[in-house]
């Protein structure tokens, strides 16, 4: 049975952690959707690059359980499943020529999230295990560069 109260700090890390593995296997997910909605072959090919990292993510995640000797599991992650149901309405509602900027500024909100995750568990881990921390950082690296590469191109359609 699932704890349902969080009573100290590493049950919140733990359920941090659990939420960051959804959190990762939801964002695989949106990328594939995301990289199917886009037209132009420079985002899908942005997309696509960053589901390779994604998995990578997921792996560093893995690495983080087995080094904290924690079970693997996962955690509902509300706000990913939020994100992506508001990425597919907004790509429903909009004209073909839209795609791609629906799809960069949805994957930019995700990015976010994951950023402001990652910061969270860099705080909670570092202290207990610096490789465990390491791993985390590497995922907030990419996770921080590919928000960056998102809002260049952002940028670059409203030219």
């Amino acid at each position: 049975m699932p704890q349902t109260t969080l009573e100290s700090p590493q049950d919140l890390l733990r359920f941090q952690l659990r939420t960051a593995l959804t959190m990762e296997d939801d964002s695989l997910a949106a990328l594939k959707e995301l990289a199917g909605a886009a037209r132009s072959a420079d985002v899908k090919k942005l997309f696509r690059h960053h589901q390779d990292e994604t998995k990578e993510q997921i792996e560093n995640l893995r690495r983080v359980f087995t080094l904290l000797e924690l079970p693997e599991s996962t955690a509902p992650s509300p706000s990913t499943k939020g994100i992506s149901k508001q990425a597919q309405s907004l790509l429903g509602r909009s004209a073909a020529s839209l795609h791609d900027q629906v799809a960069l500024s949805c994957a930019l909100g995700n990015e976010h999230y994951e950023i402001s995750a990652y910061k969270s568990l860099i705080v909670a881990v570092t202290p207990l295990h610096p490789e465990a921390a390491a791993l985390l950082q590497d995922n907030l690296d990419q996770e921080t560069h590919t928000s960056e590469e998102l809002f260049t191109r952002l940028q670059e359609m409203s030219s």
